[in-house]
């Protein structure tokens, strides 16, 4: 029977994960604009109708609208909340065409950095708050006590007693790495090295697709090559402050790295599609980890945030990568790319973008365990 937390935790989680985001995410764009002296006309947290809004002294509209799925800043020369450059508008001391390229491409990838910053930081709290985790007995990581039925690893050689000291030639430290590693990768070809009577050989072994269904109804495909290892107590050593920095700055390259391999799986056919989220599937996981703790939550954030950033990076006109890529092509062409090429990128970009959200909605509909998924 799975377990579900009430309603109620998956509206108050996804207004308290993804609003502030989304604020923080366009703050970044705002501040970097006045920074540089160009006037946002209106900065909107939501879509479509303005519910309740006011007027600052700086002349900017600050609005909270109707459709809670994302946000905009709209600065003076845009044609639209997309940020679409109006070819009409003229290009005046405070627009945003009239700032110089270099302080244009600023502005605009100040949003995704302002998200992966909040990650960072999430994680930077929570390594200097815990510490870093060791095995309590260093010799004991990674020892094979045993095989699960049909194992590939046994199949491969493996026996009980080996010690997996690397895969593909990386060095892991403790179970948790060798276990998120061939967990993130089905039907993948690893070389694995193990440590034998004093001899370190190295065993191929592809790990097998399985199907992983939590406690609350939500499945992924998971890589797993049959082995249970010797249990082994974990401590948690403190972290120097720059340590804990690096330690961060690496999670959420990991986590992106994640990112980019399951996008792929997704495409090879490794990876069921019906695991890509949309605003559906990120309200039912705010609310499931709100309801385990506020740590979990807190977590789900960083990553979240770190999604932010990676999915507005993208090279897809209408997102900040889009904006960017323009601007490379006009700091090489040294002229702007023509109105007309710009307006229909931008339009194809936006159509790409809604279609992409309806997809993604509908699979998460279909998905939801009322569907029996």
């Amino acid at each position: 029977m799975f377990e579900a937390p009430p309603f109620w935790m998956y509206v108050a989680g996804f207004l308290l994960l993804l609003g502030p985001l989304v604020t923080l995410h366009e703050l970044g764009h705002l501040l970097m604009g006045r920074l540089f002296g160009v006037k946002a006309e209106s900065f909107s947290v939501g879509f479509g109708k303005e519910l309740v809004g006011f007027n600052d002294r700086h002349g900017t509209r600050w609005k909270l609208s109707a459709l809670p799925l994302g946000g905009y800043v709209q600065f003076k020369g845009d044609m639209n909340p997309a940020s679409v450059p109006d070819p009409g508008a003229p290009v005046e001391p405070g627009s945003f065409q009239a700032a110089a390229l270099w302080k244009r491409a600023l502005i605009v990838a100040a949003g995704p950095v302002t998200n992966l910053v909040v990650a960072i930081a999430i994680f930077f709290a929570f390594n200097l708050y815990f510490g870093k985790p060791l095995p309590a007995e260093p010799d004991e990581v990674g020892l094979v006590a045993g095989f699960a039925e049909n194992s590939r690893a046994e199949a491969a050689g493996f026996r009980v007693g080996d010690r997996i000291v690397a895969i593909d030639g990386g060095s892991k430290a403790s179970w948790r790495e060798i276990q998120q590693t061939i967990m993130l990768r089905p039907n993948q070809r690893f070389v694995i090295t193990v440590e034998r009577g004093g001899d370190r050989i190295d065993l191929p072994v592809t790990s097998a697709a399985e199907k992983f269904t939590d406690r609350f109804g939500n499945t992924q495909t998971v890589g797993l090559i049959g082995v249970r290892t010797q249990e082994t107590a974990e401590r948690y050593a403190p972290m120097a402050v720059g340590e804990a920095l690096l330690r961060s700055v690496r999670q959420c390259a990991d986590a992106m790295q994640a990112m980019v391999t399951g996008i792929a799986q997704i495409v090879r056919g490794d990876r069921d599609f019906s695991e890509m989220g949309g605003p559906i599937k990120i309200a039912k996981f705010s609310g499931e980890q709100m309801s385990e703790g506020p740590l979990n939550f807190i977590e789900l954030a960083a990553l979240i945030s770190l999604n932010l950033a990676f999915i507005n990076f993208l090279p897809i006109p209408a997102l900040d990568g889009g904006h960017l890529m323009f601007y490379l092509a006009e700091a090489i062409r040294r002229k702007p790319v023509g109105p007309q090429v710009t307006e229909w990128a931008y339009r194809t970009g936006i159509a790409l973008v809604l279609m992409l959200m309806v997809v993604v909605t509908v699979n998460d509909i279909v998905t939801l365990p009322i569907f029996g998924s």
